[in-house]
């Protein structure tokens, strides 16, 4: 997978290099590439925001240096990326979603700043606004980490045991239960007698009464029957507001 990120603020991007998507990086399973904006400017202040349309506070990210990065960088037709721009406004960020991000060849993110970015842009070029949550960032970037990570994990070859992703929170569509390791005891507290039996059925079947319990008691939405699968993305769109979050 090819990673093109968008910045005002290149060296934000610097963690990128650590732990397992370093690791991937390094052995050619991802590919990343860290732009700075200003690169496209034709001003000799590197101007990327100007006053909105119709007053208002704050500043709006002006659509000429978007508009001939992403000219640069997104080629069309079949090879065409999908093109990336956190959102308050945007699809809520899930596993699905993460899931069907890692099947993409070329993913593009575009971080906002200050008010957002120019609507016009985000009409020609975003094929995807995602949203982290009901909160607002000063800026796309930290989503933009945020959303590489749990994508990039999902690739095959990066994580060693594969098996240890489909048992994740999210995963199967509830929260993982407790986990445990050495020494039996610690602090007073001893690891569940079941854990060390070597019984792999009852093993299975607490670890799964303990998800379960776990879900209903921090996220019982999650156990809803009306809720899409998490095998599946949910196809629904996303508004206009072009803040970060």
């Amino acid at each position: 997978m090819k990673i093109d990120i968008i910045t005002i603020f290149p060296d934000y991007f610097a963690p990128l290099r650590l732990a397992l998507v370093g690791k991937a990086i390094e052995r050619g399973l991802l590919s990343t590439h860290v732009h700075d904006l200003r690169g496209w400017t034709q001003d000799v202040h590197r101007t990327v925001d100007d006053a909105p349309y119709g007053g208002g506070a704050g500043m709006v990210m002006r659509p000429e240096p978007w508009w001939a990065a992403l000219t640069q960088l997104a080629p069309g037709g079949a090879s065409a990326p999908r093109v990336v721009i956190p959102t308050p406004s945007g699809r809520r960020f899930d596993h699905p979603y993460a899931v069907d991000l890692a099947g993409a060849e070329h993913l593009i993110f575009c971080c906002g700043r200050y008010e957002g970015i120019d609507q016009r842009v985000i009409d020609r070029w975003a094929t995807d606004e995602i949203s982290l949550g009901d909160y607002v960032l000063s800026g796309g970037e930290v989503a933009v980490l945020a959303i590489v990570e749990a994508v990039a994990r999902l690739l095959p070859g990066m994580v060693g045991n594969a098996a240890s992703i489909a048992d994740d929170s999210f995963a199967t569509g509830r929260l993982e239960g407790p986990v445990y390791t050495r020494p039996d005891t610690f602090a007073g507290a001893d690891v569940p007698a079941v854990l060390r039996s070597g019984d792999h059925a009852a093993i299975a079947a607490w670890r799964t009464e303990q998800s379960l319990a776990r879900t209903r008691a921090r996220r019982p939405d999650l156990l809803d029957p009306a809720r899409p699968d998490p095998a599946g993305p949910d196809p629904a769109g996303s508004g206009p507001d072009s803040r970060q979050a």
